[in-house]
């Protein structure tokens, strides 16, 4: 004979948890106001300090406005003569040319970035982005939201 039990419904549970996880995740739109500056989005450091890059700034435009996406979406731009840190780490990266051009060194080999080439940066492989024009090179770059902290290495 089956004992008479009391229970809830898993799924109610699950779906308040879910719906309060999703609270703050909303559809928004970030107008592009001009000079590669989108509404609503901050201009921020490349990284907080470090001697082992120059002349790169960073804005977030998915990953940190309260999203619950798996990829972080971004877009740096360096200026002219400026270069990102080398450095290796688990995570990879989709980078997108879209402002002026560039070069990423990827290990030993040298890929030159223009308007909308896209280059897939392994894990675990040593690269930096470096802007040796006279204009200022922007991309885009997609990585996960849930990533290792990069290992600098030397130059």
């Amino acid at each position: 004979m089956m004992k008479n039990t009391s229970s809830t419904c898993d799924w109610q549970n699950k779906k308040r948890i879910v719906k309060e996880a999703y609270k703050h995740n909303k559809s928004n739109l970030y107008k592009h106001k001009a000079n590669f500056t989108w509404k609503g989005i901050k201009k921020e450091k490349y990284k907080v300090s470090g001697k082992d890059w120059a002349n790169i700034i960073r804005q977030t435009l998915i990953g940190k406005h309260g999203e619950t996406t798996k990829i972080h979406v971004r877009y740096f731009e360096i200026a002219p003569g400026g270069y990102s840190s080398y450095e290796i780490h688990r995570h990879e990266h989709v980078v997108i040319g879209v402002r002026g051009k560039g070069v990423c060194i990827i290990d030993k080999r040298k890929y030159k970035i223009d308007f909308l080439d896209t280059l897939y940066i392994e894990p675990n492989a040593p690269h930096q982005l470096r802007n040796p024009y006279d204009e200022p090179f922007g991309f885009l770059c997609i990585v996960n939201a849930k990533r290792d902290r990069p290992k600098i290495l030397e130059v």
